[in-house]
């Protein structure tokens, strides 16, 4: 494949953050993320990740994160008999090659820059439609179909929004899609005004708008709203996979509230 040169800004960049990390952790600890999409796709891209000086905690956390935005996407896979899944702000995410749907409907929606590179990637197929639009563009609901009990993702998604754009989101998704679960994940507030000075958010220019510090006041953000998990890095049981020093790093941390809330994976229902 020809190598793909990008040039993206702001949060869009962010993505190759993402995209870099399930790549590395694909490579060294397939056992705890297979993605040999993302791999595929690190090495036909032109561009110098080293300059977005991502951590190896970075890494874990990403990795940890899709991987547990697997699981959700798994179980609602098998119990559904029609699935609607939306994957909202997709970047280059593979999550549709690594869960590998039987049937339903799938889209993926972001940036139409972002869109254009995936293209690259990613064919379309009966089952399976990409959408190039910012989330915010609220014309994209008109181009999926709506059906109660849809799965929504928004992975690495609402805190580049304003929380007025995220409020505004979840009630839209809740009016064309009654019933249905969404899983983000979401930092504390303090965590929140920090991090705009992690190394790569500094490198790419994005910024992060709002944190929350009790998930359950997102509830009274939007009635119908109900939190139905708060999950935890270090409840992670792909922890196991990892070599003994970020083993003991999780179970060290993990005895800490402040630490667990830092940044976590919020599930809720519409």
């Amino acid at each position: 494949m020809q190598s793909q040169k990008i040039q993206f800004s702001e949060e869009k960049e962010t993505l190759l953050v993402t995209l870099f990390s399930k790549a590395w952790a694909a490579r060294q600890t397939p056992a705890l993320l297979q993605d040999t999409k993302a791999i595929e796709m690190v090495d036909s891209i032109d561009y110098d990740f080293s300059r977005l000086r991502i951590s190896h905690g970075t890494i874990l956390t990403m990795a940890l994160r899709a991987k547990r935005m697997d699981e959700y996407v798994r179980a609602y896979l098998e119990e559904s008999g029609s699935p609607l899944v939306l994957h909202l702000g997709c970047g280059l995410d593979s999550r549709i090659s690594r869960v590998a749907p039987a049937a339903g409907r799938w889209y993926d929606l972001d940036y139409p820059e972002v869109i254009d590179l995936r293209r690259n990637f990613f064919n379309e197929t009966e089952h399976y439609r990409m959408i190039p639009s910012s989330v915010t563009d609220w014309r994209w609901l008109d181009e999926v179909e709506s059906q109660p009990q849809a799965y929504i993702i928004a992975e690495g998604l609402v805190m580049y929004l304003t929380r007025n754009d995220a409020v505004m989101l979840f009630k839209r998704l809740q009016e064309r899609f009654p019933g249905s679960e969404i899983c983000f994940d979401a930092y504390s507030t303090l965590t929140a005004r920090n991090i705009n000075h992690h190394p790569s958010i500094k490198k790419t220019g994005a910024k992060i708008y709002w944190g929350v510090d009790d998930a359950r006041e997102i509830e009274s953000w939007v009635p119908g709203m109900r939190l139905l998990e708060e999950w935890y890095f270090t409840q992670s049981q792909g922890i196991a996979q990892l070599p003994l020093v970020d083993r003991l790093l999780f179970k060290i941390t993990g005895a800490f509230e402040v630490v667990n809330k830092a940044h976590r994976v919020l599930r809720f229902a519409l």
